[in-house]
């Protein structure tokens, strides 16, 4: 025996289903409308990636804010300008270009999944911001209090000393001319943060000799990247991986 009815899902549908007795009985019931779209649907390819968001580089951002402010105040460290008077001209640079472009570089580096930039460029740009304050703020305030402003100096950079050695082991495995720049900056901090809690003046302008050729490495790593890019070629080598050929799958992490 067969039962005959409508198709209710659809009542413009004049079609008449005709259906047995245990089919009805069915807790669901498909049209051969709704049939056709399910297998569309399970046929259809799947949605095209979404585009990339055509970030750039911001590695070369990040080394040429550094390097230019560390040129600056490594000039008054190492004797080249004798007349400290003019020293405040560093302090525009730490804020804006030391302190603020090199923070926004290390927040890109984190969107690009490099760890090693993020932290490098977050944390020296926030060295030069606080490094401006306490030469505008904390310096007068300590100094009209008669305490040891060389004590506090030293103090301060011992603490970027210790963060500089690490980041230098792990600049190790990214590019010889990146490495370069730590090596010589962990020299310049500890020179820097001996001739403060000696005090040694000898000791503070060998810390800014050290410093001057960090400028020009962290100068020649940052052109190294736009020139290569520029041209679609090498043109200034920065240097492999040490050790690319021993562990050849680098991580993603280690590129600047």
């Amino acid at each position: 025996m067969t039962d005959t009815m409508y198709n209710k899902a659809n009542p413009r549908h004049d079609t008449i289903v005709e259906m047995d007795s245990n089919t009805l009985n069915r807790p669901y019931n498909f049209t051969h409308e709704q049939f056709e779209e399910l297998l569309n649907r399970i046929a259809a390819p799947p949605p095209p990636p979404a585009p990339a968001s055509g970030l750039g580089n911001p590695g070369p951002l990040g080394l040429g804010s550094f390097a230019l402010t560390t040129f600056v105040l490594s000039c008054f460290n190492a004797g080249v300008f004798i007349d400290k008077r003019l020293e405040p001209v560093v302090l525009p640079l730490a804020l804006f270009y030391g302190g603020i472009a090199q923070f926004a570089a290390g927040m890109w580096e984190f969107q690009t999944s490099n760890t090693f930039g993020a932290t490098a460029f977050t944390s020296y740009g926030c060295f030069w911001m606080s490094f401006a304050a306490y030469v505008y703020l904390i310096v007068p305030t300590l100094a009209a209090s008669s305490l040891n402003v060389s004590d506090a100096t030293g103090l301060y950079l011992l603490g970027w000393t210790v963060f500089t050695v690490y980041m230098t082991f792990a600049a190790y495995r990214v590019s010889k001319a990146v490495f370069s720049v730590f090596f010589f900056l962990s020299m310049t901090f500890l020179l820097l943060t001996i001739g403060a809690l000696a005090p040694s003046e000898g000791t503070t302008r060998a810390g800014g000799w050290f410093g001057l050729i960090t400028a020009f490495c962290a100068w020649y790593s940052s052109a190294a990247v736009v020139i290569n890019t520029a041209h679609g070629k090498e043109v200034l080598p920065v240097g492999a991986y040490v050790h690319q050929k021993a562990r050849p799958n680098m991580t993603e992490d280690l590129k600047v």
